[in-house]
């Protein structure tokens, strides 16, 4: 069978740049065992030809697989899959895009992945300082608080830590898989988010929950929602797994 027959074709209907989407249709193959250990990829030509892509969008979707171990160049050989120790330690990468308000349970869908959730604790109180200086809430306002870690297809990717101010929901029980799908139904749907990312190594807990080593590289995203009459509705800490997240942001000139 021809390589693109295996592999697929690329989706038309994609955004972001084109290299990041042959990168993931490469690494989605490599994870559904589509591309077996060792195997050898077809030329740069090759590809440039069945994909009607350039070769700086192949060259750049190899350098970025070969970064994450999954692909091996040998000089004068070509490229390879790279041997696999355990293929299921890491899930499939996931893109997000930061271009838009999405849930965790949204973007799992919208990629063919089942969401769910393990409640680690909820709780309500009065919020802290360091909660009313991000939100801007004034001290003694009731919160609600969801600790939880967010699975895909029973992979654990991420453990968050949300705070909801208690106006955006009728009781603490209101959140079920989905915090998102409770703020709408409550009519509380953040209009508008901050958020800031950056590189986080794991502590002890957070690496247990997450199946990796104790100090391996994370993402962490602080979310700081609003609702459209600019009132908090949300702040959140999420601490993804760095080998399972490609976070993508598209740019225009301004």
């Amino acid at each position: 069978m021809a390589f693109k027959d295996r592999i697929g074709a690329l989706p038309t209907d994609g955004t972001g740049p084109l290299y990041l989407r042959f990168t993931s249709l490469l690494r989605d193959a490599i994870a559904r065992g589509a591309l077996a250990d060792q195997e050898a990829l077809p030329s740069e030509r090759e590809l440039c030809a069945d994909y009607g892509i350039s070769r700086i969008t192949v060259r750049r979707a190899i350098a970025m697989l070969t970064a994450e171990g999954l692909l091996v160049p040998r000089r004068g050989a070509g490229t390879f899959v790279a041997r696999l120790a355990d293929p299921v330690a890491a899930p499939a990468r996931v893109e997000k895009s930061f271009s838009g308000l999405s849930s965790f349970t949204q973007d799992m869908l919208a990629r063919g992945s089942r969401p769910s959730s393990r409640w680690l604790s909820r709780s309500q109180g009065q919020v802290t300082p360091e909660e009313a200086l991000s939100l801007a809430l004034s001290p003694g306002t009731p919160v609600y608080r969801f600790h939880r870690l967010r699975l895909a297809d029973e992979r654990p990717l991420a453990v968050e830590y949300s705070t909801v101010p208690a106006y955006c929901l009728p009781s603490l029980e209101a959140v079920e898989d989905s915090l998102y799908v409770a703020l709408d139904a409550a009519g509380a749907r953040p209009a508008r988010a901050l958020q800031r990312l950056r590189a986080a190594p794991f502590a002890e807990d957070q690496a247990a929950l997450l199946e990796v080593p104790p100090g391996h590289a994370g993402l962490l995203i602080e979310r700081r929602s609003f609702l459209a009459d600019g009132r908090a509705a949300e702040l959140t800490l999420s601490y993804y797994r760095g080998d399972a997240y490609d976070f993508v942001a598209e740019l225009v000139e301004v």
